[in-house]
């Protein structure tokens, strides 16, 4: 059974990575791959790394029927994720929208079953609306999202959940967290780049700056291992799991597991340029009751495990 996973970077790279380690040999498609970074990961040798372009679905379709694809982990996103959406939002809604489009079709042309797409936490938080209390008759019914990122992981949700209903997909879309982990790349969104650079102040003792907001994070780690759960598991559900650490992070827990890993770490809590929109106020977790029934998910790598792994990692390939 072979594995196409769509985007060799931050959560791609650690998929293609559980898959090897349990001797598979998946096909890794990026329009733009890094291998020297995805390298850090995985051993090259033993993935597929290919060229590929999701806006080119007739590409798409010859990647699963000439390596033999069986299933899809579809973790392609659009720059800065939140940030890079509200600049440039035509791309942004091509290519998180379009883009999914494409690979759930070409599923469906070619007669493959299982695609798992990566959604995103903002839908528990970016909305507004629903004063009307779900009242198909009213205009303000159900919650709308409130940024064009969010909105276009809505779009894909609801998007693949009709694929699922009408052609026989089984979709999964993962909610992930603020993601952040092990990746020396371009690329890997807004949050997992603020906490990378915190990270190499700390271990070059130099002062590290957190973000001053409450936020929801996962692990890469973690994040791939629920991927390769919902590419596994039997029973999919509803289709639409949350994938964090269940926990929400304050400046000053997120400042005290880095000062866990550099002892005397200085610490201030300021939002980089740029993040206004990207830390919102958050004050409640995701339920992972689903994905925990659903999927066997519960994460691995809390707060603290999460923080040392990553600075372990760095010491060996970013110091």
């Amino acid at each position: 059974m072979t594995t196409l996973v769509i985007g060799a970077g931050l959560i791609g790279s650690q998929v293609a990575r559980i898959l090897v380690e349990r001797g598979e040999k998946p096909v890794l498609m990026d329009s733009a791959a890094q291998p020297a970074a995805i390298g850090q990961i995985v051993d090259l040798a033993k993935v597929t790394l290919i060229v590929g372009d999701v806006l080119r679905p007739l590409s798409i379709v010859d990647v699963l029927r000439s390596h033999s694809i069986a299933r899809i982990a579809h973790t392609a996103a659009n720059p800065l994720l939140t940030l890079g959406a509200q600049k440039d939002p035509y791309a942004a809604i091509n290519l998180n929208i379009m883009g999914t489009v494409n690979v759930l079709e070409a599923a469906r042309v070619t007669g493959l079953k299982r695609v798992v797409v990566s959604s995103s936490s903002v839908l528990n938080h970016y909305l507004d609306g629903g004063e009307d209390g779900g009242n198909f008759g009213k205009e303000e019914a159900f919650p709308r999202p409130t940024t064009f990122y969010s909105a276009t992981k809505q779009a894909v949700e609801s998007l693949g959940l009709n694929y699922a209903k009408w052609c026989g997909i089984e979709f999964a879309g993962l909610r992930y967290g603020a993601v952040f982990g092990p990746w020396s790349g371009a690329g890997g969104g807004g949050p997992s780049n603020i906490i990378r650079e915190a990270m190499r102040s700390a271990l070059a003792g130099k002062e590290a700056t957190v973000p001053p907001g409450v936020m929801e994070w996962v692990y890469s780690k973690d994040a791939a291992r629920g991927t390769v759960l919902a590419l596994d598991t039997k029973d999919l559900g509803s289709g639409v799991f949350n994938i964090t650490m269940g926990a929400m992070t304050t400046p000053n827990e997120m400042a005290a597991a880095i000062q866990a890993v550099v002892p005397g770490a200085k610490v201030k809590f300021e939002a980089p340029a740029g993040t206004g929109v990207s830390l919102s106020n958050r004050d409640s977790h995701a339920d992972l009751s689903r994905a925990k029934r659903h999927l066997g998910f519960e994460p691995q790598f809390r707060l603290q495990d999460a923080v040392k792994d990553l600075g372990e990692w760095m010491r060996r390939y970013m110091g």
